[in-house]
């Protein structure tokens, strides 16, 4: 299992918590960056939102590429993916500015591609908002065109959406052929694009069984389209890691108690714009990206027999949030990761 985790670009993930002591600002994305990555954390995934989808979008927000890029230059080791929305970028330069971010990085820059499902902020930011397949359709030429500029001398291609001829692009990335490419989605053209064109499934939060079968589904899926298999498998989870789990459920009553409805202003588009295989209630929403269903919830042993049973299911990447965000990744490092292999080990000689 490698270990991944949100950036606090939001200043939180909590809906029902207004302060969480982690202001979204560059200076505080550095130091949690800095210190997750000395405490052994593989990657870490940076949303692309303009607006502040947990706290209210009258809230600040850190911008995803020129954060990554910062970061990129102030890190060693860490994978930096970075969340991209074909509505508001044109293809060709999105492969030139992530080449460039993967030269700063020293190949540690991929790209977690997402189709959008905010309406409203799109009308804002002036995102060309269509019907879901259609924004599916739209993604499938924008990848087509990332990999096509990052393997090719000179790549042309004329669609319904985008047309780019005898384009050049130097230099290429330094990750061959392409910096991995990760992507999620639940509904059939979803599915579709991310097995035929994409490196890496990643998936909401899910309990164990839900987890299983979807991977399973997508490996198939993966073989049918005669691709090579996902390099990575990830989940989004929410954790809450206690001494006892008492503790644990007490801060789960804390986070889930809804008093304010400000930081569900995406809740409907959400829910309504994308395609989802599960119902969402208004409780898994309370935290980003349905963090609580994996139930990464009680003790350090309880939580990592949960990974190892998220690992059984196909799970090779966890991507964490917790809050707040440094304490708690720090708890997880020297408590939950050690269980881990403490337990691994054991049922090994079994």
């Amino acid at each position: 299992m490698k270990y991944g985790f949100w950036l606090p670009i939001f200043g939180g993930w909590l809906r029902n918590v207004k302060d969480e002591k982690m202001p979204p600002t560059y200076e505080y994305a550095k130091k949690v960056i800095q210190s997750a990555e000395n405490w052994g954390y593989d990657t870490t995934l940076i949303a692309e939102l303009y607006l502040n989808d947990i706290k209210g979008t009258d809230h600040d927000s850190l911008e995803a590429w020129s954060t990554a890029a910062a970061l990129a230059a102030v890190t060693e080791k860490i994978e930096i993916m970075t969340a991209v929305r074909p509505i508001y970028h044109n293809p060709a330069v999105t492969a030139k500015m992530a080449a460039n971010i993967d030269h700063i990085s020293n190949g540690r820059f991929t790209l977690n591609i997402v189709s959008g499902w905010w309406e409203g902020e799109a009308k804002q930011y002036g995102g060309e908002f269509t019907a879901h397949d259609e924004r599916y359709a739209r993604t499938e030429e924008f990848i087509q065109i990332l990999k096509g500029l990052w393997t090719e001398d000179t790549f042309s291609f004329k669609g319904k959406f985008y047309t780019i001829e005898d384009t050049k692009l130097e230099p290429k990335p330094v990750q061959r052929p392409n910096p991995i490419l990760y992507a999620g989605g639940e509904s059939e053209k979803g599915k579709q694009v991310i097995s035929s064109l994409c490196d890496a499934y990643v998936i909401h939060g899910h309990k164990v069984e839900e987890a299983k079968e979807k991977i399973d589904e997508m490996k198939e899926r993966r073989k049918q389209a005669g691709c090579e298999p996902f390099r990575t498998i990830g989940m989004a989870a929410y954790v809450i890691c206690r001494d006892t789990e008492e503790e644990a459920q007490a801060e789960l009553e804390r986070i889930t108690t809804v008093d304010d409805l400000s930081g569900y202003a995406g809740f409907k588009d959400f829910t309504t714009k994308s395609e989802l295989e599960q119902k969402i209630a208004l409780q898994d929403y309370s935290v980003s990206n349905r963090g609580l269903r994996p139930n990464l919830i009680g003790t350090p042993e309880q939580i990592a027999k949960q990974i190892l049973a998220f690992e059984e299911a196909g799970v090779d990447l966890l991507l964490l949030q917790s809050s707040p965000q440094l304490e708690e990744l720090e708890r997880f490092s020297k408590q939950v990761m050690p269980k881990v292999e403490e337990l691994r080990s054991e049922l090994a000689k079994n």
